[in-house]
């Protein structure tokens, strides 16, 4: 597999965001046939125009990606302006199949790409899924299960049209690209967080309100772990602190970040983000930049010593509540990437939800590698 080759820029209009992109690119790599594309969703009614642009001056027709509030490359990270980053490619034949997105059953995906499935046996995958359908968490992990592919990617961000780009403008469910073995690729998940103590069991639970933690009151557990910092102000202690639900097949200690959504005090209750059920585990974490600076650092690490050789190309996802939000200005995180990897090939955007190995996680950053 050839190298990638990768191009970014912000403009006052899509157009001559995309011009300079192509520009950018320059010499294509021989054969290139596949590409990454994300914009920012000051564009997102003109992606139509943005991928027959694309198609027409690159002659790549095989695009797959996404709308973000934010999207990178390289070393730059775009806000609240028209921007585009584009990757371009050449793949091994039959080595990738492309799928529009599907809003209720993967079954969709298996008959349309059965045959390929079935002779070729996809190992990886790269997904966006959109944030207004229910369904796109469950969605993924089928589409894991049913293709034993290791999946990567994230959930779209819009302020307005949450559109994808699979081989074509759609939207509304799960849409991406599917990879053989032919298309190597390494990954890495930071979530970004620290604990503050161990693990509890939930002993008592109602959809996403915790009521109990290892047979006490949920807040009780929650103010003696905190300590000075909620007796002194527990709305302001509860903004800061998540809680992380471990998952049960993970062998590197992942887990799901979710936020604390509402406080019961005189129950003594607390809301979070998801679904959870009595005996789940869960613990408390808090995140800030040097944590959060410190965890890519060491999950970059892991990867790079993992890697044969240099990277020809990568996607990084993050969320949206991380970047300049928290790392301190624009371009910092991805600056992080840069600093261990060095310069590759880049782009990527700032999600609703990060994708990795079939689950949709928060407040993380995915690295997924070409190599």
């Amino acid at each position: 597999m050839n190298g990638f080759k990768a191009a970014h820029a912000a403009a006052d209009d899509w157009a001559h965001a995309a011009q300079a992109c192509v520009s950018g690119l320059g010499t294509l790599p021989d054969g290139a046939n596949f590409g990454f594309v994300y914009i920012t969703d000051n564009v997102v009614d003109d992606l139509s125009s943005v991928l027959l642009y694309l198609r027409q001056r690159t002659g790549v027709l095989d695009w797959v990606g996404s709308v973000g509030i934010g999207i990178c490359g390289g070393a730059s990270e775009y806000f609240d302006r028209p921007a585009i980053a584009v990757m371009v490619g050449a793949l091994p034949q039959d080595s990738y199949r492309i799928f529009p997105a599907v809003s209720e059953s993967v079954d969709q995906i298996l008959e349309a790409d059965a045959d390929w499935i079935a002779r070729i046996g996809p190992v990886s995958g790269v997904v966006h899924g959109c944030p207004e359908n229910a369904a796109t968490a469950s969605l993924v992990h089928d589409l894991r299960e049913a293709t034993g592919a290791f999946l990567t990617g994230g959930v779209t961000s819009s302020r307005w049209s949450c559109s994808q780009i699979a081989g074509r403008i759609t939207g509304g469910g799960v849409s991406g690209v599917l990879f053989s073995g032919d298309v190597g690729v390494a990954t890495c998940l930071s979530q970004g967080c620290k604990p503050v103590a161990g693990s509890h069991v939930i002993s008592d639970s109602l959809d996403n309100v915790i009521i109990g933690l290892d047979g006490r009151r949920a807040m009780e557990v929650f103010a003696e772990e905190l300590g000075a910092r909620y007796r002194d102000d527990p709305l302001s202690a509860a903004r800061q602190i998540h809680v992380a639900i471990p998952v049960d097949e993970s062998d590197t200690g992942d887990y799901l970040v979710r936020e604390i959504v509402g406080i019961d005090a005189s129950r003594g209750w607390f809301a979070v983000g998801s679904y959870v059920q009595p005996g789940d585990r869960l613990m408390f974490v808090e995140r800030d930049a040097e944590t959060a600076r410190a965890d890519l650092e060491r999950a970059l690490g892991r990867l790079k010593a993992r890697l044969a050789g240099p990277p020809r190309g990568g996607l990084y996802v993050s969320c949206i509540a991380r970047g300049p939000g928290m790392f301190g200005k624009a371009g910092d995180e991805v600056g992080v990437v840069r600093s261990v990897l060095g310069d590759i090939p880049m782009v990527g955007f700032f999600s609703n939800g990060e994708i990795s190995n079939g689950r949709v996680y928060g407040h993380t950053g995915v690295l997924t590698l070409f190599t």
